[in-house]
């Protein structure tokens, strides 16, 4: 009996809440995974699924960075496994040649030919650099003899045309290693952009405003669109939660690398003692799909309307303009346990002995699917739209997450619980320096980079460097071997 009544207050709690009400009470959720499974379960589920508990851990789709030096062009070409790949590639090459000067004009083996023109057309490149490499390496050994001249002039002559052969081996080295690195699909996407404050109460939501204005006006420096999607303010002009889009060549590229957790040092404006703390707020950034590219089934959604909150006036009182989508197949339970099945069918009997409907249990144990909301705007179909903009850009970056798990089996995605712990930037006031832990890189000046303009460049190319190292060490297979 005593289970059964909790069960009912249980219930009674959660479904007579406004699913507006997660970020009134101040609630963190950070990235898609939360914001998907619902933001109904809270932290007094003690047994629930850490995916399902809005409010315990966050998910990000940033991998973090496992090499922990930047090897030279010549050392990467130092490695014997370079040789062997390239080698490798040109046997490859070779072979697929021959098979389309052979079957060249023939009926049969037509998928065969078209699939081995594809690899002859994408290795031609790398096999034309690897031929010129070879070129300029036999010029560089001639020159050894020609600085045992006698002849000073020839000398002097041979140091000139050394130096020569040395910049265009590098120049070369360096094209070869960018054809070996893949360009990902979602590189060239646009990308939603979301913050969230974290640790550490009013200061972490000034902060997530800062960093927002900072993402803003770095947006503004590449040239690129920044549409605001959604702004929820604090009561003391800080951030509680905000998504933008942002559209704009290789945007998501170069701002792929500031998803996670970002950690902030200082002695906050509300502070009277003038001591230091230390709060944090979390970054979520999506690769936004276009509709051609990636296409969603209106069968598939549930939408809702209300009254907004918030600025407008008479307007939002009057009519429903906020909106909210729900994308139910990815509230599948085929995803969790048979355990946790079982459990969760347990409990359903009684949700039904209270006569209540079966979108009770899916209210109740948060498998609602991905849900995407709006109410920026004093128009319903505007706020519709950017809704489906979230809504899919999230299911996106899920698909694009389970071929990355694919693609790195031996690694894990990072998961953070919005921690002070688990950073990966540190922005410390006092001693004006901005660290990311990442790749271990320090600038200075924190104020310059919250502009959002030099600094944050320089900072996301290095990030882009020590990545496109890691994804050609995996290329390689060198994660245990030749090291």
């Amino acid at each position: 009996m005593a289970f059964t009544q909790a069960v009912k207050m249980h219930v009674g709690n959660v479904c007579g809440r406004s699913w507006m009400s997660s970020y009134q009470r101040g609630s963190t959720v950070m990235s898609q995974r939360q914001r998907d499974y619902g933001a109904v379960l809270c932290g007094r589920c003690q047994n629930s699924s850490q995916k399902l508990c809005p409010n315990s851990r966050a998910m990000h789709a940033t991998r973090p960075l496992m090499i922990t030096k930047l090897l030279s062009v010549d050392e990467i070409f130092a490695r014997r496994s370079l040789q062997d790949y390239i080698k490798k590639m040109e046997t490859e090459y070779r072979d697929s040649l021959t098979v389309v000067n052979m079957t060249e004009g023939q009926q049969d083996g037509v998928e065969e030919l078209r699939v081995k023109r594809t690899r002859v057309s994408v290795l031609a490149p790398l096999i034309q650099y690897t031929r010129e490499l070879q070129t300029k390496q036999q010029e560089f050994a001639e020159t050894e003899t020609l600085l045992k001249d006698d002849d000073p002039d020839m000398r002097d002559l041979a140091v000139l045309e050394r130096e020569a052969c040395q910049k265009a081996i590098q120049d070369v080295r360096q094209k070869i290693l960018s054809l070996l690195i893949p360009e990902e699909e979602s590189d060239m996407s646009d990308l939603v952009l979301e913050v969230t404050a974290g640790v550490g109460g009013q200061e972490a939501m000034l902060f997530t405003a800062e960093v927002f204005d900072m993402y803003q006006s770095f947006a503004a420096h590449q040239g690129w669109g920044f549409d605001i999607l959604e702004y929820m303010k604090s009561e003391i002009g800080g951030l509680r939660h905000a998504s933008a889009s942002v559209s704009g060549p290789k945007s998501y590229k170069r701002m792929k690398f500031e998803a996670g957790v970002h950690r902030v040092q200082r002695v906050p404006k509300t502070e009277k003692q003038g001591r230091m703390h230390t709060s944090t707020m979390t970054v979520a950034v999506l690769p936004q799909p276009t509709e051609i590219t990636f296409t969603i089934n209106a069968k598939d959604l549930r939408i809702e309307t209300k009254r907004a909150s918030g600025a407008g006036g008479q307007h939002v009182n009057t009519t429903d303009s906020a909106v909210r989508i729900v994308h139910l197949p990815t509230g599948n339970l085929s995803q969790y346990n048979s355990a946790r099945i079982r459990q969760w069918s347990m409990k359903l009997l009684f949700l039904y002995r209270f006569d209540l409907k079966p979108m009770a249990f899916y209210l109740c144990f948060g498998v609602i699917g991905v849900v995407s909301e709006c109410q920026q705007e004093r128009s319903q179909l505007k706020n519709k739209e950017k809704a489906m903009k979230v809504l899919r850009a999230k299911l996106y970056s899920m698909r694009l997450e389970e071929e990355t798990s694919k693609r790195y089996t031996a690694r894990k995605v990072q998961i953070g619980t919005k921690g002070r712990s688990e950073k990966i930037r540190t922005y410390n006031f006092p001693q004006d320096r901005i660290t990311d832990h990442r790749i271990l890189k320090t600038v200075h000046d924190v104020r310059e980079f919250l502009v959002g303009e030099e600094l944050l460049e320089e900072m996301n190319l290095a990030l882009e460097e020590f990545s496109n190292q890691e994804i050609l060490m995996d290329i390689l297979g060198e994660n245990n071997s030749d090291q």
